[in-house]
This record gives C-alpha cells, sequence and structure tokens, in this order.
C-alpha cells in the first residue's frame, strides 16, 4: 500500500513543477513560495481536523517538536532553491536535479539514521546519479 502513496506523491510532485513552471513566470520566486506555503498550510490543516488529528498534539515530545520544525525549515528552504531554479532552468532539467534527492537521502539514512546500506539501495542511487548526469547534461 506504501507504493500507492509513494507513486501518487511523484505525480503531484510532477505536476508541481508543470504548475510552478507556468505560475512563477514574471513573479519574484519567494513571493510564489510563500502563496504556495499558505495553500499547503491551510490544506494541511484541514486535513488534520477533518481526519481529528489535532487533538494528539499534546502528545507530542520537544523531540517531535524539534525535528519537525527542523524539517519544516529543510521543506522550505528547497522549496525556495526548487523555485528560484525552476525560474532559471528547464523542468526537464530542475526536476532531476531535485530528485539527486533519493540518492543523497539514502547516504544521509545510512550516516545518520544507521540504516544499513545494501547492494539494492546503493545500485540504485548510482543510477539516479547517472540519469540525473544523463537528463543535464
Amino acid at each position: 500500500m506504501w507504493w500507492i502513496y509513494a507513486l501518487l506523491s511523484a505525480v503531484f510532485a510532477a505536476l508541481t513543477a508543470i504548475f510552478a513552471k507556468i505560475g512563477i513566470k514574471g513573479v519574484d520566486t519567494d513571493l510564489a513560495t510563500g502563496i504556495r506555503t499558505v495553500v499547503i498550510l491551510m490544506l494541511a490543516w484541514i486535513i488534520v481536523f477533518y481526519k481529528g488529528s489535532n487533538h494528539s498534539i499534546g502528545s507530542l515530545t520537544k523531540q517531535n517538536w524539534t525535528f519537525l520544525i527542523l524539517s519544516g525549515c529543510a521543506t522550505g528552504l528547497s522549496w525556495i532553491f526548487y523555485f528560484k531554479a525552476l525560474q532559471l532552468g528547464k523542468v526537464s532539467q530542475v526536476a532531476p536535479v531535485d530528485k539527486l534527492s533519493v540518492a543523497i537521502a539514502i547516504v544521509l539514512s545510512v550516516v545518520f539514521l544507521g540504516e544499513p546500506l545494501t547492494l539494492k539501495s546503493a545500485s540504485g542511487a548510482a543510477l539516479i546519479i547517472a540519469g540525473t548526469l544523463v537528463l543535464i547534461f
């Protein structure tokens, strides 16, 4: 079941690139990121309240808060740089470089989370890197 959500994530990420490239034409990318963030904020909280997840906010630990805030900061910076890259480059070049995050995440998961680096995940990361290089050059 996880792969269905992952596939949907990929489809919507692809649509994000297309919609953003059209939407940022002649617009300051920081303003565009701000608008996008407000939309995401509203959508996320609508889902939280619809599902009743807001009742468990009191059970979050200091560690939960710290790393969720850090994750939010990383996401925000990612979006800011992504929009700027889209404004300056082609979607067909920017999107593959952005997807290097998969290979980087594999390396970081090994270093910081102690996840095993299998031949399969190492090969996949190498192929992502190779594919990115092919698409950008």
